[in-house]
């Protein structure tokens, strides 16, 4: 298989200030592991370009888009929230990370990869359609979905989000959608608290209890997840990939491991093979555990470019 790897430079120019978890070592420490275990070689390496005006506003709403430009600093931080903070390069970095996300829709419809993935930062699953939230400036899944609605007339697409967080802004922006399905694991309860108890038909929650390992998760999502997909079909999946729900990440209490997170990733591929032609789009989203990071996305890759989970 073909495994498009899609990054820019300018996503290591976010900054939210030196002990900020959301750092741009992330990058740094995905490349350095992929690298060393010669998986990054095996991938069709671009670079994403800026996303354009049309594109954002496809997913956000126009005064949040304005709200961003106008609090964007010439110098130092922004503080959007007690988390969330902008520098002078955000919005390039946000552009570009949701630029890697319409490219890559592009590469897999255009057939030029049969999966894709997007190393990029700031993450965007907690942005809602209008309010920036928990690191997360543009809802890059979002961005990439409604572009490959818009663009190629996809009529069924399925967001499977495994981050250790609630992928609320997704949730925000597609509740009430039939023709997205959104299906999310995580922690709980736990940040965002929202969008946790609400029952909506495209709309698949599925909360895990702090201490949880690879064992229950596979067995909820295998529950809750498989006979959503099998009965929507989807046309596209789009993955927001988050990496903190390791043993080892200091942001939460599941106990994932990488074979989980291969495990996950060969799941969602044979959803792709069966309906949507193999065509999967995989986004960056949480992480912070800098090792971690790097042996988790590398299982990640391993299983996206069909190799086994134990060699490069």
């Amino acid at each position: 298989m073909i495994t498009a790897y899609i990054t820019h430079p300018d996503c290591m120019r976010h900054f939210m200030g030196p002990s900020h978890p959301e750092s741009p070592k992330r990058l740094e420490a995905i490349r350095a592991r992929l690298a060393l275990s010669g998986v990054l070689t095996h991938t069709m390496q671009s670079e994403a370009r800026p996303v354009n005006a049309q594109t954002l506003a496809l997913a956000h709403c126009p005064q949040y888009l304005e709200m961003l430009t106008a609090h964007a600093p010439r110098e130092g931080l922004s503080e959007l929230d007690g988390e969330t903070h902008m520098n002078p390069d955000t919005l390039a970095a946000a552009g570009v990370a949701a630029g890697a996300v319409v490219r890559g829709v592009d590469q897999v419809f255009r057939h030029q990869a049969d999966n894709v993935f997007c190393a990029v930062r700031p993450p965007g699953h907690h942005a809602e359609r209008c309010s920036a939230m928990g690191f997360c400036f543009y809802n890059n899944v979002a961005i990439g979905v409604a572009h490959a609605r818009q663009r190629y007339g996809v009529e069924r697409i399925a967001v499977l989000d495994f981050d250790v967080h609630q992928g609320n802004g997704t949730i925000n922006i597609f509740k009430d959608d039939p023709g997205v399905l959104v299906c999310s694991s995580f922690q709980s309860p736990f940040y965002p608290w929202r969008y946790q108890d609400g029952t909506w038909a495209n709309i698949v929650n599925t909360p895990l209890a702090a201490g949880n390992d690879g064992t229950a998760f596979r067995r909820e999502v295998e529950a809750q997840w498989l006979p959503a997909l099998q009965a929507f079909k989807p046309q596209l999946i789009v993955l927001s990939a988050g990496f903190d729900a390791h043993r080892d990440d200091p942001m939460a209490e599941l106990n994932l491991l990488e074979p989980d997170y291969f495990w996950v990733t060969q799941l969602a591929l044979d959803i792709a093979r069966i309906y949507a032609e193999g065509r999967l789009v995989s986004v960056l989203e949480g992480g912070y555990h800098l090792d971690a990071l790097g042996t988790s996305v590398e299982a990640h890759l391993k299983a996206l470019l069909g190799f086994p989970l134990g060699d490069p």
